[in-house]
Protein backbone atom coordinates (compact mmCIF):
# COMPACT_ATOMS: atom_id res chain seq x y z
CA UNK A 1 0.00 0.00 0.00
CA UNK A 2 1.23 3.83 -0.15
CA UNK A 3 0.40 5.36 3.21
CA UNK A 4 0.43 9.08 2.92
CA UNK A 5 1.39 10.00 7.03
CA UNK A 6 0.41 13.25 7.81
CA UNK A 7 1.19 15.04 11.23
CA UNK A 8 1.22 18.20 12.83
CA UNK A 9 4.44 19.80 12.77
CA UNK A 10 8.07 18.76 13.93
CA UNK A 11 8.14 19.45 17.40
CA UNK A 12 10.76 17.78 19.09
CA UNK A 13 9.18 15.28 21.02
CA UNK A 14 5.51 14.10 21.32
CA UNK A 15 3.90 12.38 18.08
CA UNK A 16 6.71 13.15 15.85
CA UNK A 17 9.59 11.21 17.54
CA UNK A 18 8.30 8.01 17.25
CA UNK A 19 7.77 8.01 13.77
CA UNK A 20 10.89 6.17 12.63
CA UNK A 21 9.84 3.15 14.66
CA UNK A 22 5.96 3.30 13.21
CA UNK A 23 7.59 3.56 9.65
CA UNK A 24 9.91 0.97 10.07
CA UNK A 25 6.88 -1.29 10.96
CA UNK A 26 5.40 -0.33 7.93
CA UNK A 27 8.19 -0.70 5.29
CA UNK A 28 9.12 -3.66 7.11
CA UNK A 29 5.67 -4.78 5.94
CA UNK A 30 6.33 -3.78 2.49
CA UNK A 31 4.83 -0.74 2.49
CA UNK A 32 5.19 2.58 0.96
CA UNK A 33 5.57 5.66 3.34
CA UNK A 34 5.06 9.69 2.38
CA UNK A 35 5.24 11.65 5.50
CA UNK A 36 3.74 15.62 5.34
CA UNK A 37 3.86 18.05 8.06
CA UNK A 38 1.67 20.85 7.80
CA UNK A 39 4.06 23.14 9.56
CA UNK A 40 7.59 23.47 10.95
CA UNK A 41 7.11 24.15 14.81
CA UNK A 42 10.29 24.07 16.01
CA UNK A 43 11.67 21.85 13.77
CA UNK A 44 14.22 19.54 16.37
CA UNK A 45 11.92 16.18 14.86
CA UNK A 46 13.48 16.87 11.48
CA UNK A 47 16.99 16.04 11.65
CA UNK A 48 15.75 13.03 13.90
CA UNK A 49 13.30 12.13 10.99
CA UNK A 50 16.42 12.21 8.29
CA UNK A 51 18.73 10.38 10.61
CA UNK A 52 16.13 7.64 9.97
CA UNK A 53 16.04 7.71 6.05
CA UNK A 54 12.51 9.65 6.71
CA UNK A 55 11.93 12.20 3.80
CA UNK A 56 9.13 14.54 4.43
CA UNK A 57 7.43 18.11 3.25
CA UNK A 58 6.28 20.91 5.00
CA UNK A 59 3.04 22.00 3.42
CA UNK A 60 2.38 25.22 5.36
CA UNK A 61 3.35 27.84 6.80
CA UNK A 62 2.02 28.38 10.20
CA UNK A 63 -0.98 27.67 11.86
CA UNK A 64 -2.78 30.16 10.00
CA UNK A 65 -2.32 29.22 6.68
CA UNK A 66 -5.24 26.83 6.94
CA UNK A 67 -6.44 27.27 3.24
CA UNK A 68 -3.03 26.99 1.90
CA UNK A 69 -2.46 24.20 3.32
CA UNK A 70 -5.59 22.30 2.66
CA UNK A 71 -4.67 23.29 -1.15
CA UNK A 72 -0.92 22.03 -0.82
CA UNK A 73 -2.07 18.87 0.86
CA UNK A 74 -5.08 17.96 -1.95
CA UNK A 75 -1.75 18.41 -4.64
CA UNK A 76 0.23 16.12 -2.68
CA UNK A 77 -2.61 13.33 -2.94
CA UNK A 78 -3.51 13.86 -6.55
CA UNK A 79 0.03 13.61 -6.94
CA UNK A 80 1.09 10.57 -4.75
CA UNK A 81 -2.52 8.55 -5.30
CA UNK A 82 -2.11 7.08 -1.80
CA UNK A 83 -4.30 4.21 -0.70
CA UNK A 84 -4.41 5.10 2.39
CA UNK A 85 -4.25 8.83 4.66
CA UNK A 86 -2.82 8.20 8.09
CA UNK A 87 -3.38 11.10 10.45
CA UNK A 88 -1.81 12.18 13.30
CA UNK A 89 -3.18 14.50 16.35
CA UNK A 90 -6.28 16.90 15.80
CA UNK A 91 -5.29 19.62 13.14
CA UNK A 92 -3.68 16.71 10.80
CA UNK A 93 -6.54 14.82 11.59
CA UNK A 94 -9.48 16.80 10.41
CA UNK A 95 -7.29 17.70 7.36
CA UNK A 96 -6.73 14.06 6.40
CA UNK A 97 -10.55 12.98 7.18
CA UNK A 98 -11.31 16.23 5.10
CA UNK A 99 -9.10 15.10 2.05
CA UNK A 100 -10.24 11.53 2.64
CA UNK A 101 -13.63 12.67 2.21
CA UNK A 102 -13.02 14.52 -0.99
CA UNK A 103 -10.43 11.89 -2.58
CA UNK A 104 -12.31 8.55 -1.42
CA UNK A 105 -9.72 7.27 0.10
CA UNK A 106 -9.81 5.84 3.75
CA UNK A 107 -8.63 7.55 6.69
CA UNK A 108 -6.89 5.92 9.99
CA UNK A 109 -6.24 8.28 12.57
CA UNK A 110 -3.92 8.37 15.79
CA UNK A 111 -5.16 9.61 18.99
CA UNK A 112 -2.06 9.83 21.05
CA UNK A 113 -3.46 11.68 24.31
CA UNK A 114 -6.25 10.73 27.14
CA UNK A 115 -7.03 14.35 26.73
CA UNK A 116 -7.70 17.01 24.41
CA UNK A 117 -8.73 20.83 24.46
CA UNK A 118 -12.29 21.03 24.44
CA UNK A 119 -12.74 22.98 21.09
CA UNK A 120 -10.82 19.66 19.13
CA UNK A 121 -12.70 17.08 21.38
CA UNK A 122 -16.19 18.91 20.33
CA UNK A 123 -14.88 18.71 16.81
CA UNK A 124 -13.88 15.49 17.07
CA UNK A 125 -17.06 14.11 18.59
CA UNK A 126 -18.60 15.03 15.60
CA UNK A 127 -15.90 13.69 12.98
CA UNK A 128 -14.85 10.68 14.39
CA UNK A 129 -17.12 8.44 11.93
CA UNK A 130 -14.83 10.15 9.02
CA UNK A 131 -11.79 8.31 10.17
CA UNK A 132 -12.21 4.36 9.54
CA UNK A 133 -10.34 3.28 11.94
CA UNK A 134 -8.50 4.52 14.89
CA UNK A 135 -5.12 3.61 16.46
CA UNK A 136 -4.40 4.25 19.98
CA UNK A 137 -0.78 4.09 21.85
CA UNK A 138 -2.21 2.50 24.72
CA UNK A 139 -4.55 1.46 27.06
CA UNK A 140 -5.43 4.74 28.66
CA UNK A 141 -5.91 6.11 25.44
CA UNK A 142 -8.31 3.34 23.95
CA UNK A 143 -10.52 4.61 27.25
CA UNK A 144 -10.67 8.08 26.50
CA UNK A 145 -11.11 7.22 22.67
CA UNK A 146 -14.00 4.92 23.26
CA UNK A 147 -15.05 6.96 26.49
CA UNK A 148 -14.77 10.60 26.22
CA UNK A 149 -14.55 10.98 22.09
CA UNK A 150 -17.50 8.36 21.47
CA UNK A 151 -15.73 6.30 19.04
CA UNK A 152 -17.15 3.10 19.18
CA UNK A 153 -14.98 0.29 20.06
CA UNK A 154 -14.57 -1.84 16.91
CA UNK A 155 -12.99 0.82 15.19
CA UNK A 156 -9.88 0.91 18.21
CA UNK A 157 -6.82 -0.72 17.16
CA UNK A 158 -4.02 -0.36 20.15
CA UNK A 159 -0.66 -0.04 18.77
CA UNK A 160 2.14 1.11 21.28
CA UNK A 161 4.46 4.21 19.93
CA UNK A 162 7.22 2.61 22.05
CA UNK A 163 8.82 -0.36 22.17
CA UNK A 164 12.05 -1.91 23.72
CA UNK A 165 15.00 -3.76 22.32
CA UNK A 166 15.78 -6.68 24.42
CA UNK A 167 19.20 -7.04 22.95
CA UNK A 168 20.04 -3.49 24.25
CA UNK A 169 21.50 -3.39 27.53
CA UNK A 170 20.54 -0.80 30.66
CA UNK A 171 23.21 2.00 30.97
CA UNK A 172 25.82 1.47 33.38
CA UNK A 173 26.17 4.25 35.91
CA UNK A 174 29.15 4.66 38.06
CA UNK A 175 28.71 5.51 41.82
CA UNK A 176 28.16 9.52 42.52
CA UNK A 177 28.50 11.22 45.51
CA UNK A 178 24.58 13.56 44.40
CA UNK A 179 21.42 11.54 43.38
CA UNK A 180 20.16 13.20 40.19
CA UNK A 181 16.59 13.22 39.36
CA UNK A 182 15.86 13.92 35.84
CA UNK A 183 13.14 14.71 33.29
CA UNK A 184 13.04 14.54 29.43
CA UNK A 185 10.48 16.79 27.52
CA UNK A 186 8.81 19.72 26.09
CA UNK A 187 8.63 23.00 27.98
CA UNK A 188 4.55 22.75 28.26
CA UNK A 189 2.94 23.87 31.20
CA UNK A 190 1.27 20.44 30.80
CA UNK A 191 4.40 18.68 31.87
CA UNK A 192 4.03 20.94 34.98
CA UNK A 193 7.96 21.47 35.87
CA UNK A 194 7.30 24.43 37.78
CA UNK A 195 5.87 21.62 40.19
CA UNK A 196 9.01 20.16 40.23
CA UNK A 197 10.37 23.12 40.99
CA UNK A 198 8.27 23.66 43.97
CA UNK A 199 9.48 19.93 44.98
CA UNK A 200 13.02 20.81 44.76
CA UNK A 201 12.43 24.08 46.90
CA UNK A 202 10.34 22.21 49.57
CA UNK A 203 13.42 19.79 50.12
CA UNK A 204 15.30 22.36 50.57
CA UNK A 205 13.52 24.02 53.03
CA UNK A 206 11.77 21.15 54.99
CA UNK A 207 14.87 18.88 54.50
CA UNK A 208 17.96 21.01 54.44
CA UNK A 209 20.64 17.95 55.13
CA UNK A 210 19.40 15.81 51.97
CA UNK A 211 19.65 18.89 49.35
CA UNK A 212 23.29 19.37 49.08
CA UNK A 213 23.31 15.50 48.16
CA UNK A 214 20.59 16.52 45.39
CA UNK A 215 19.98 17.42 42.18
CA UNK A 216 17.37 17.90 39.62
CA UNK A 217 17.74 18.77 35.65
CA UNK A 218 15.09 18.79 32.92
CA UNK A 219 16.10 18.01 28.66
CA UNK A 220 14.06 20.04 26.54
CA UNK A 221 12.97 22.90 25.17
CA UNK A 222 9.41 24.94 25.05
CA UNK A 223 7.57 28.42 25.34
CA UNK A 224 8.05 27.54 28.90
CA UNK A 225 11.70 27.84 29.83
CA UNK A 226 12.26 31.63 30.18
CA UNK A 227 9.48 31.28 32.93
CA UNK A 228 10.51 28.15 34.78
CA UNK A 229 13.96 29.36 35.06
CA UNK A 230 13.10 32.59 36.20
CA UNK A 231 11.23 30.75 39.07
CA UNK A 232 14.66 28.86 39.75
CA UNK A 233 15.93 32.02 40.40
CA UNK A 234 13.80 33.36 42.25
CA UNK A 235 13.55 30.86 44.77
CA UNK A 236 17.28 31.19 44.85
CA UNK A 237 17.45 26.87 44.18
CA UNK A 238 21.43 26.29 43.13
CA UNK A 239 20.29 22.41 41.95
CA UNK A 240 17.82 22.89 39.60
CA UNK A 241 19.19 23.00 35.67
CA UNK A 242 17.29 23.31 32.55
CA UNK A 243 20.10 22.01 29.62
CA UNK A 244 18.35 22.28 26.55
CA UNK A 245 16.98 19.83 23.92
CA UNK A 246 19.23 16.70 24.62
CA UNK A 247 19.36 14.22 21.13
CA UNK A 248 21.40 11.28 23.05
CA UNK A 249 18.42 10.56 25.39
CA UNK A 250 20.96 7.43 26.32
CA UNK A 251 23.73 9.77 27.82
CA UNK A 252 21.13 11.58 29.63
CA UNK A 253 19.62 8.03 31.10
CA UNK A 254 23.25 7.24 32.00
CA UNK A 255 23.62 10.69 34.13
CA UNK A 256 20.47 10.60 36.33
CA UNK A 257 19.24 8.29 38.90
CA UNK A 258 15.71 8.57 38.62
CA UNK A 259 13.37 9.89 36.72
CA UNK A 260 10.04 12.31 37.40
CA UNK A 261 7.27 13.04 35.03
CA UNK A 262 4.83 15.46 37.06
CA UNK A 263 2.18 16.00 34.14
CA UNK A 264 -0.89 16.77 33.88
CA UNK A 265 -2.15 14.89 31.51
CA UNK A 266 -0.22 12.49 29.42
CA UNK A 267 -1.15 10.11 26.82
CA UNK A 268 2.27 6.82 26.24
CA UNK A 269 4.45 9.70 27.95
CA UNK A 270 7.61 7.66 25.63
CA UNK A 271 10.33 9.48 27.91
CA UNK A 272 9.14 7.92 30.81
CA UNK A 273 9.17 4.53 29.05
CA UNK A 274 12.72 5.14 27.91
CA UNK A 275 13.81 5.92 31.88
CA UNK A 276 12.00 2.28 32.68
CA UNK A 277 14.17 0.56 29.85
CA UNK A 278 16.95 2.05 30.93
CA UNK A 279 16.74 0.65 34.72
CA UNK A 280 15.45 4.00 36.01
CA UNK A 281 13.32 4.03 39.32
CA UNK A 282 10.29 6.68 38.22
CA UNK A 283 8.20 9.15 40.00
CA UNK A 284 4.81 10.58 38.35
CA UNK A 285 0.95 11.54 38.15
CA UNK A 286 -1.05 8.37 37.61
CA UNK A 287 -2.24 10.34 34.14
CA UNK A 288 -2.64 8.41 30.63
CA UNK A 289 -0.59 5.04 30.31
CA UNK A 290 1.83 5.83 33.26
CA UNK A 291 -0.76 4.91 35.85
CA UNK A 292 -1.29 1.30 34.20
CA UNK A 293 2.74 0.84 33.70
CA UNK A 294 3.74 1.90 37.24
CA UNK A 295 3.47 -0.11 39.82
CA UNK A 296 4.75 -0.16 43.71
CA UNK A 297 7.88 -2.26 42.49
CA UNK A 298 9.06 0.24 40.04
CA UNK A 299 7.74 3.41 41.26
CA UNK A 300 5.76 5.88 43.00
CA UNK A 301 2.50 7.40 41.99
CA UNK A 302 1.53 11.02 43.32
CA UNK A 303 -1.34 13.16 42.30
CA UNK A 304 -0.66 16.57 40.72
CA UNK A 305 0.30 19.37 43.24
CA UNK A 306 1.52 16.72 45.96
CA UNK A 307 4.28 18.30 46.49
CA UNK A 308 5.43 16.44 50.12
CA UNK A 309 4.50 13.64 48.47
CA UNK A 310 6.63 13.46 45.75
CA UNK A 311 9.69 14.83 47.82
CA UNK A 312 9.09 11.91 50.37
CA UNK A 313 9.62 9.32 47.54
CA UNK A 314 12.61 11.05 46.13
CA UNK A 315 14.16 10.78 49.39
CA UNK A 316 13.26 7.44 49.85
CA UNK A 317 15.35 6.62 46.78
CA UNK A 318 17.98 9.25 47.32
CA UNK A 319 18.57 7.67 51.12
CA UNK A 320 18.93 3.58 49.81
CA UNK A 321 20.78 3.04 46.26
CA UNK A 322 19.91 -0.21 46.73
CA UNK A 323 16.11 0.29 46.91
CA UNK A 324 16.45 2.48 43.87
CA UNK A 325 18.53 -0.29 41.83
CA UNK A 326 16.20 -2.94 42.26
CA UNK A 327 13.08 -0.74 41.61
CA UNK A 328 15.04 0.17 37.95
CA UNK A 329 15.42 -3.40 37.64
CA UNK A 330 11.70 -4.22 38.02
CA UNK A 331 10.90 -0.87 36.03
CA UNK A 332 13.07 -2.27 33.10
CA UNK A 333 11.36 -5.76 33.74
CA UNK A 334 7.73 -4.12 33.21
CA UNK A 335 8.66 -2.66 30.14
CA UNK A 336 9.97 -5.61 28.16
CA UNK A 337 7.08 -7.27 29.64
CA UNK A 338 4.14 -5.04 27.94
CA UNK A 339 6.71 -3.70 24.87
CA UNK A 340 8.67 -6.15 24.19
CA UNK A 341 9.98 -4.94 20.71
CA UNK A 342 8.42 -7.81 18.77
CA UNK A 343 5.14 -7.71 20.58
CA UNK A 344 4.28 -4.56 19.11
CA UNK A 345 5.79 -5.13 15.71
CA UNK A 346 3.22 -7.60 15.47
CA UNK A 347 0.49 -4.89 16.92
CA UNK A 348 1.35 -2.88 13.83
CA UNK A 349 1.62 -5.36 11.13
CA UNK A 350 -1.81 -6.80 12.24
CA UNK A 351 -3.50 -3.58 11.77
CA UNK A 352 -1.29 -3.20 8.10
CA UNK A 353 -2.69 -6.42 7.23
CA UNK A 354 -6.44 -5.24 7.88
CA UNK A 355 -5.69 -2.20 6.13
CA UNK A 356 -4.82 -4.45 2.76
CA UNK A 357 -7.60 -6.79 3.02
CA UNK A 358 -9.81 -4.09 3.43
CA UNK A 359 -8.30 -2.96 -0.12
CA UNK A 360 -8.40 -6.05 -1.11
CA UNK A 361 -12.14 -6.60 -0.89
CA UNK A 362 -13.08 -2.75 -2.01
CA UNK A 363 -11.22 -3.42 -5.33
CA UNK A 364 -13.13 -6.89 -5.73
CA UNK A 365 -16.66 -5.35 -5.21
CA UNK A 366 -15.43 -2.41 -7.42
CA UNK A 367 -14.54 -4.95 -10.31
Amino acid sequence: MKILYIINGLNGGGAAFPIPSLVSVMRGEGHDVRLVALMRQDGLAGPHLEAAGIDYRIIGHGPNDIIGSARRLMAAIRSDRPDVIWTSLTRATIFGQIAGRLSGIPVVSWQHNAWLKPANLAILRRTWRLSRHWVVDSEAVADYTAGTIGVDRSRIHLWPIFMVDPGKPPPVRPPRATFTIGSLGRLHRNKQYGLLIDIAAHIRDRHPAAHGALSFVVAGEGAERETLEAKVRALGLDNVRFIGFRRDTDAFFREIDAYIQPSHHEGMCIALHEAMAAALPVIATPVGQMRHSITPACGFLHESGDVQGFARSILTLAADRALAADMGAAARQRVLDGFHEAKVRAAGAALLARLEAERAAARATSA
